[in-house]
């Protein structure tokens, strides 16, 4: 696989950054502060790849306008009281990005997050230069749309058969099968290996950090 691609597409919370259980911790308490039933785990795991005014209707598709920007509003709030740092990062993330990057690999993030989300995240775990591009769902269109990942593509003036997508949710493999780019699927974020095998990922993987014994193989 080493020479097959040349961009890597990274989703972020739960792909990269162990962030699932915080990301549904503060879904729930949304619901609780704003007088909605609690989701259940995997409901709110669900809808995670997804911006989270989107997430907020899906779980919530009774609520009116308002009560969904509540919603967001208390979701907001809750999940920016807690500083990420690379402790956050699943055990040999940093290390796997840096040497892809040194190997040549071009690498981008597309994500779910609003590009203030985002920026914070990258700075406060120190990653911001190792990343040619990152799209996020509040400048371009949300998960599944496949426009994330042609607004990456355009940009670094890579290929669909060059790029790889790899991600924690169905929404992310689902993105990639739009956009026509071969994925790879993680079992360490919100859905499970039964789950993501439906949209035809070339492989699932236990950690992310599991890839470079995949690009250092040939086929």
């Amino acid at each position: 696989m080493k020479n097959k691609f040349d961009l890597i597409v990274f989703d972020w919370d739960g792909t990269l950054i162990n962030t699932i259980d915080w990301i549904v911790h503060c879904l729930q308490s949304a619901a609780e502060q704003c007088g909605f039933q609690v989701p259940e785990i995997q409901a709110a795991k669900d809808v995670i790849g997804l911006c989270i005014e989107n997430a907020v209707q899906t779980l919530f598709p009774y609520a009116d306008a308002a009560a969904q920007d509540k919603l967001v509003a208390s979701y907001s709030q809750a999940y920016y009281s807690k500083q990420l740092s690379p402790d956050d990062f699943f055990p040999g993330v940093y290390d796997m990005l840096e040497q892809l990057r040194q190997s040549g690999y071009q690498l981008a993030v597309a994500t779910g997050k609003t590009r203030g989300g985002l920026t914070q995240a990258l700075q406060a775990t120190g990653t911001e230069r190792l990343f040619s591009i990152t799209r996020c769902a509040d400048e371009t269109a949300s998960k599944p749309d496949p426009k994330m990942l042609h607004e990456i593509m355009h940009h670094t003036q890579t290929s669909a058969d060059r790029t790889l997508m790899v991600g924690d949710s169905i929404h992310d493999l689902q993105m990639a099968n739009n956009a026509k780019v071969s994925s790879i699927g993680v079992t360490c974020g919100a859905n499970s290996m039964k789950s993501l095998l439906k949209y035809n990922p070339l492989y699932c993987l236990n950690q992310p950090t599991e890839l470079l014994a995949y690009f250092s193989r040939d086929y």
